[in-house]
């Protein structure tokens, strides 16, 4: 596992296999994670979480940012860290999103980009409960 924290880029796509392929040959590397419609690359160098969503009415637009920690005390940090500074965040703690369970803390920019700070509590819940939660309104804040 690459060294925390990584920034995380989300981009919206049309084609999640021809994105993957893109990716694979950019990157030298495989995908860490494959779903349909979603794929992510977990990078060492660059320390990056390249997050890839089928979204053909929303292609080639970013879906969200994000800044991927080790432990969720660090998520919470930011959470601090952000409402001391006079920002609007709101939390979601225990969540299955992108295919994983996670704490994370969701900041919006003046022109509207989401960013979350958020950690990986469980990076493939299939035999969790949690699996059965939608995740259509996920991975936007």
């Amino acid at each position: 596992m690459p060294a925390l924290p990584r920034v995380q880029l989300a981009l919206n796509v049309s084609d999640v296999d021809a994105a993957v392929d893109f990716y694979q040959r950019l990157f030298g590397a495989e995908p860490h994670k494959r779903r349909p419609g979603y794929a992510n690359f977990a990078l060492e160098s660059p320390p990056l979480k390249l997050v890839l969503i089928e979204d053909a009415q929303a292609a080639g637009t970013i879906n969200h940012l994000g800044v991927e920690v080790a432990e969720s005390v660090e998520v919470t940090e930011a959470q601090t860290r952000v409402n001391d500074a006079g920002l609007a965040s709101h939390t979601e703690d225990n969540v299955l999103c992108c295919h994983a369970v996670q704490d994370k803390v969701w900041v919006t920019d003046p022109d509207g980009a989401a960013w979350e700070v958020y950690t990986v509590l469980d990076d493939n819940p299939d035999e969790s409960p949690l699996a059965l939660v939608d995740e259509s309104a996920c991975c936007s804040s």
